[in-house]
């Protein structure tokens, strides 16, 4: 990933902070955001460790597309192109299995659509003018977006709509967009339940270099397929 520009988002803890650090430790110039600053920079200087990794971070929430596209300036800052994009930032609004879609808010329900779908949405398009022709785009998920389960509310529903965004820039655009379903992580997300982040974040690096396009480009890649390619 030497000379790579990687950019991802809400990667101030959890699976987008082991993504990032994953991407820095294979040699990419890795630019990342969240919500919070003081998290954020945390981060930034975990990431970065004692071998000063090259990472940049940048408060920004993805609900709002102008400091998305700051965010994507600030990424093409002294270089020619973005090379990959983790589209990571999520939210969701109580714990898994307890949010019976029934009894879901309509502010709890568009905030999710908000961050999960719209946040997405707004990643990929802010990127596109600053990207290269051979750059990817992976766009989180997992097994709630197809797979009914009780209690998921409207987080399960904005999985679903972040898939359908990721497939509709596949296939109106030259850059490779696909989704990558990691399993269950062990984040604040989840409440702790899963596997843990820094495990499955070199799935990402995989997805973003390995990975053949035509497999990931509009296409769900799951943990299942990432295990057998690299055993």
């Amino acid at each position: 990933m030497n000379g790579k520009t990687v950019v991802v988002t809400g990667a101030s803890r959890g699976l987008g902070k082991a993504v990032a650090t994953a991407f820095a430790d294979a040699g990419a110039r890795v630019v990342v955001c969240a919500r919070e600053a003081d998290e954020l920079d945390a981060a930034v200087a975990d990431i970065a460790g004692d071998d000063t990794g090259d990472v940049t971070g940048l408060r920004a929430d993805v609900r709002d597309e102008f400091d998305v596209e700051r965010l994507m300036e600030t990424a093409v800052r002294g270089v020619d192109r973005i090379d990959v994009v983790v589209a990571n930032a999520g939210t969701i609004h109580g714990a898994p299995g307890e949010m019976a879609i029934d009894e879901e808010s309509y502010t709890a329900f568009d905030d999710t659509f908000r961050t999960n779908v719209r946040g997405v949405f707004a990643t990929v398009k802010e990127a596109l003018p600053h990207m290269a022709s051979d750059g990817r785009v992976l766009v989180p998920s997992g097994s709630v977006a197809h797979d009914a389960k009780a209690g998921m509310g409207g987080y399960a529903a904005s999985k679903a709509g972040a898939e359908a965004v990721a497939r509709g820039f596949a296939v109106d655009v030259d850059q490779t967009v696909g989704v990558v379903d990691p399993g269950l992580a062990a984040t604040e997300l989840t409440g702790g339940q899963g596997r843990d982040p820094a495990g499955l974040a070199p799935m990402y690096l995989w997805a973003a270099t390995e990975l053949d396009a035509e497999e990931l480009d509009g296409q769900r890649v799951t943990v299942k397929q990432w295990k057998q390619a690299t055993r």
